[in-house]
């Protein structure tokens, strides 16, 4: 049984999770120690008591174990590439390419430790001088979910501690195995006892008990709006800091100008690869009169030509949707859709395979209206809907008809509407011929309206949630 990171050291318990691989469930990738509320507890006093000498670290320091744990992931890519593929249901391809992001993130924020600037400003009054520095907010919780295993708790940790933070993490309990490699990578790059913390578990225990817990200055979470509220109404007592990342319905506005083949790699890459379960991806087709016909018959060609699969399986496009309850939610969607009158162009079937998983072929639902749920409530699998449109103002309408603003594209030859949709785009991502999922790790990721509340998330704007501004008077 994998232990958990507590105090700096490694904690077992009389209970474990298994890991489970979506792709072949009677794999096990492992067994892990599940925390209870006391486990919790002592990791949050961990950190407390951590926090007030990590707030006073040199920045050396910091830059010299954020560095260690970046090189040491990309130098273990492949391995842990395979690793979260297991657990996670990633073709391999995708899951390395999400390691690399995670030392890539690691690597950043190393070098953001050795660039944190205060200012120096002028008073408005004679012999005194004014000085404007960030500190550390002191403890902070971590609530990440499972779709992206490495790469979110790395955006999430990194500046964390980069900022001179201690961390409480708790990942998702489907994917304990990418969480515990990351514990162990940053444990044995030299991170001081309790500064960084991984506890295991149900988020009704563990999550519940951070949210409890007034000695958590800030939690950070991405998932579901309904937990997202939960956190917030949970927080507000403690007036503490909150970060929410809450999800997508995210448009891709196709208009009759598009370069229809980069309009369909666009549509296909942002709505279906990574299974579909990113928050990011298209999962509305906003498609103009025009080129419907023939942009729908192109992408359901593509879906049929793309193979589903075992996620390490090299001849794999697709791999399995992450456990039975999501599969289930999927089939359900595709289903209400259908009572609403979609019609079901492509996919959204069961798929059989060598190993028992939880395989779905990738579901492309045509003539359907906005209004229908398919087009209001995320579903987070490998399903897209069409929705068909005059014209390029109602094209833009129907996309910001939502209550969600997280990502938003359009595929168009005119400079005009790219612009226009740019800025009248309600969302806090917007992508011009190129798919809604896909951002660097460098630039800041979130969004509008339901999605995000908080800070933005990445790049120099983390300092934003993971610092508190300070300013000083001093008289000659």
């Amino acid at each position: 049984m994998k232990p958990m990171l507590i105090g700096g050291e490694w904690v077992t318990t009389s209970h474990g999770v298994e890991n489970i691989n979506p792709s072949d469930i009677s794999d096990v990738v492992d067994i892990y120690a599940q925390a209870g509320r006391a486990e919790t507890q002592q990791a949050i006093a961990a950190a407390q008591a951590a926090a007030p000498q990590w707030a006073l670290s040199g920045p050396q320091e910091r830059h010299d174990i954020l560095h260690r744990a970046g090189d040491e992931i990309l130098a273990r890519k492949q391995e842990l590439g395979e690793l979260l593929a297991r657990e996670e249901g990633k073709v391999l391809p995708e899951a390395i390419a999400e390691v690399q992001r995670a030392g890539q993130i690691f690597l950043f924020f190393a070098a953001e430790a050795l660039r944190q600037r205060g200012e120096i400003v002028a008073s408005v009054r004679p012999g005194v001088g004014v000085e404007v520095t960030r500190e550390p907010v002191g403890v902070v919780g971590i609530i990440a979910p499972w779709n992206f295993p490495i790469a979110i708790p790395a955006w999430k940790i990194a500046p964390a501690l980069c900022y001179g933070n201690a961390v409480v993490f708790k990942p998702a309990e489907l994917v304990p195995g990418s969480a515990w490699a990351l514990a162990d990578i940053l444990h044995r790059a030299g991170v001081p006892a309790g500064v960084f913390n991984l506890v295991i578990g149900a988020g009704s225990v563990v999550g519940q008990t951070m949210l409890d817990d007034e000695r958590i200055d800030a939690i950070t979470f991405t998932g579901s709006q309904a937990t997202g509220a939960r956190v917030a109404s949970a927080s507000l007592p403690f007036m503490r800091k909150i970060q929410l990342e809450m999800g997508g319905k995210n448009p891709l506005v196709v208009l009759d100008d598009a370069d229809l083949d980069l309009a369909v790699q666009c549509a296909v890459d942002g709505a279906f690869f990574s299974t579909g379960q990113r928050c990011t991806a298209s999962s509305r087709l906003v498609v103009t009169q025009g080129i419907h016909d023939r942009f729908v018959s192109a992408v359901a060609e593509r879906l049929a030509s793309l193979r589903v699969g075992h996620a390490l399986d090299a001849a794999t496009h697709i791999g399995p949707v992450a456990d039975a309850a999501q599969l289930a939610q999927d089939l359900d969607y595709i289903a209400i859709a259908r009572s609403q009158g979609a019609h079901l162009r492509q996919g959204g079937e069961l798929v059989r395979r060598e190993t028992e998983g939880y395989f779905l072929s990738p579901a492309l639902l045509t003539e359907t209206l906005p209004a229908m749920r398919i087009n209001c409530e995320e579903v987070f699998g490998p399903v897209a809907s069409v929705i068909r449109v005059r014209d390029y103002e109602e094209a833009l309408f129907v996309a910001n008809d939502t209550e969600f603003g997280l990502s938003a594209g359009i595929c168009t030859t005119s400079l005009k509407y790219a612009n226009d949709f740019k800025r009248k785009s309600q969302a806090g991502m917007v992508m011009v011929n190129l798919p809604t999922a896909g951002v660097d790790y460098h630039v800041p990721f979130g969004g509008r309206k339901a999605s995000s509340h908080g800070s933005r998330e990445q790049g120099s704007h983390a300092a934003e949630f993971f610092t508190i501004v300070k300013t000083a008077y001093t008289a000659a």
